[in-house]
């Protein structure tokens, strides 16, 4: 059976945020996820993606962090 190797997503209080799957791995790994995939502490959430998925949820980002860009 092949496994998808693609982009996954978790919520958070603003929406859905795309992770490469190292991302999406360690997030799990750290706990940061419920069992829904929402997590609750964008803070150390942040802290922990790579610049990649920085990068393609940057708007998202901005918007939760009160960015008045």
């Amino acid at each position: 059976m092949q496994q998808n190797q693609g982009r996954k997503t978790v919520g958070v209080m603003r929406g859905r945020m795309i992770l490469c799957q190292v991302c999406y791995d360690m997030v799990h790994e750290e706990q940061l996820a419920d069992d829904r995939d929402y997590v609750a502490d964008h803070e150390v959430f942040f802290d922990l993606i790579c610049l990649g998925c920085e990068d393609l949820n940057r708007p998202l980002i901005d918007d939760m962090l009160g960015s008045s860009e």
